[in-house]
């Protein structure tokens, strides 16, 4: 068995801007991308990490990202951000929507960020975390092509869309961070090892026929399963509209597939919520939250959310990331 290659997270940073570049995105749109794919392999997310390199270079050929794209930035209402990504990748648009959330937060109490015609984010609570850090309550939201059939139906309507919730410590650190999809497992997953040939649990997908199967191939023609059964789908739900109705994004029913050449862009959205806790709670933000810490980590073993990606993120900050030989090897070609 090939060894794997042990990087920095700054050596994974600049592999992924070179191949992004060279498969035609400029430093605006590559860029920020490049770092969330390098904190994703450094917090242990390899699926979003490398592994997606090659299709985020793919889609640059064949035009499902504009590679030379500027997010054109808005504020239609005093609390609302809008940010239109003209069809590039998700992270400058998001970058772009920050610059003018945070301080709205802070001056209000409260802001809302909607962007359109975007793409896949990557890690959603890589994003949510970034506004915890700068001491704001975060919830975040971003649909997905239609994966999810509706409680009894056969056909997807909804995506994985996956909502996430960034806490901050009060003391210029992340609480906790949830981030999950509606789906019981990541769609990224199954397509990981419909690549692999690996099968899949029973249970994470179902066939065209609705019936469950562990053939990762036949899953992805059929739809993912919804975590917690019809409150899946309740959540899927919620997440299209705070996603995608409310910027004016494209649903998921209408979205070309994040993986893959075919269609044009998929037009998705994001949907950003960034609260001031001290405006709302007196000052005694800090110490509930810890209080809350404290008492939901009381049992030997219990860990809050995020904090296994945070460890690994101490981890290999030192240690560094072992990747993948074969991965490696693709990766240095991309960036030529």
């Amino acid at each position: 068995m090939t060894q794997p290659v042990v990087l920095k997270v700054a050596e994974i940073e600049a592999l992924a801007l070179r191949a992004l570049q060279r498969a035609g995105a400029t430093s605006l749109q590559a860029a920020p991308l490049a770092r969330a794919i390098a904190a994703a392999e450094a917090e242990g997310l390899a699926s979003h990490g490398l592994g997606y390199l090659a299709t985020y270079c793919e889609h640059l050929g064949c035009g499902k990202v504009n590679g030379s794209a500027v997010p054109t930035v808005t504020q239609p209402a005093p609390g609302v951000v809008a940010v239109d990504a003209a069809h590039g990748f998700a992270h400058p648009a998001i970058e772009a929507g920050f610059e003018r959330l945070v301080p709205l937060a802070r001056a209000q109490g409260i802001a809302q960020l909607a962007i359109r015609n975007s793409y896949n984010c990557g890690v959603l609570g890589y994003h949510t975390e970034r506004l915890a850090a700068d001491g704001l309550v975060a919830l975040g939201f971003t649909n997905a092509p239609a994966s999810i059939a509706p409680t009894g139906a056969k056909k997807p309507v909804l995506g994985t869309n996956p909502w996430s919730l960034a806490v901050p410590d009060g003391k210029g650190g992340v609480a906790f961070a949830i981030d999950q999809s509606a789906s019981v497992i990541a769609k990224s997953e199954v397509i990981k090892r419909s690549r692999t040939g690996e099968p899949i649990p029973s249970g994470w997908a179902l066939g065209p026929d609705g019936e469950p199967t562990t053939d990762p191939v036949v899953g992805l023609k059929g739809t993912m399963v919804p975590a917690g059964g019809y409150k899946g789908v309740g959540s899927a739900l919620l997440v299209e509209v705070m996603a995608a109705c409310l910027s004016g994004a494209t649903l998921g029913i209408g979205a070309s597939p994040f993986s893959g050449p075919v269609g044009g862009p998929p037009s998705t959205g994001q949907g950003f919520i960034a609260i001031d806790p001290k405006a709302s709670s007196g000052g005694a933000f800090a110490e509930r939250v810890a209080a809350l810490a404290k008492a939901f980590t009381a049992e030997p073993g219990v860990r809050l959310p995020g904090a296994k990606r945070r460890a690994t993120r101490g981890r290999t900050a030192t240690a560094g990331i072992a990747v993948d030989a074969v991965v490696h090897a693709k990766v240095v070609a991309l960036a030529g």
